[in-house]
């Protein structure tokens, strides 16, 4: 006697839609620059000598490349030197921030999830992927939940076999 099991993918027909926020990682190289280096002793930034370095620096090397500028030290830097290095930058680099690697992180992350459209999600069941390969920013889950919260039916977080609910709309 034979016995034939069906096997149902109960997940599969949950009709949830995973969304891994790893597929908005920005695969560009990311870089520090840091000001540090351009500080007279160490201690603060001589605006002739910074606008020479400015004038005279290869900036072809950002190209493609993200960029988050900081200052190590701490140092006397007005505002204007970070707006120079910004404006330098821009036309090489494909971001470029003031702050460290992890904002760096969070703002690449936050343009790549701003091209969601909400409407793509209205009245579904979401499960915002928990775990991968990726580090993805905490701030990046924040984002995805602020932008589908007005529009799906629930948010859930894990996996869809073991999800945590995040909202649940109240209808």
């Amino acid at each position: 006697m034979e016995i034939q099991e069906n096997i149902i993918n109960k997940v599969a027909n949950s009709g949830l839609i995973t969304l891994n926020l790893e597929d908005f990682y920005h695969k560009g190289e990311r870089v520090v620059y840091d000001i540090v280096h351009n500080l007279f002793h160490g201690l603060m930034l001589r605006e002739k000598d910074f606008r020479e370095f400015i004038k005279n620096h290869d900036w072809a090397q950002y190209q493609d490349k993200n960029v988050a500028i900081i200052c190590s030290a701490d140092a006397i830097v007005p505002t204007w030197a970070y707006m120079l290095l910004a404006n330098k930058l821009k036309p090489y680099a494909n971001e470029v921030v003031f702050g460290d690697l992890n904002t760096l992180e969070a703002v690449l992350f936050t343009k790549a999830l701003a091209k969601i459209n909400p409407q793509d999600y209205a009245n579904e069941r979401v499960v915002v992927k928990g775990c991968g390969d990726i580090d993805v920013p905490v701030s990046a889950y924040v984002e995805v939940t602020n932008l589908l919260t007005p529009v799906v039916k629930s948010i859930m977080f894990g996996e869809p076999c073991s999800t945590v609910p995040v909202y649940k709309r109240k209808d």
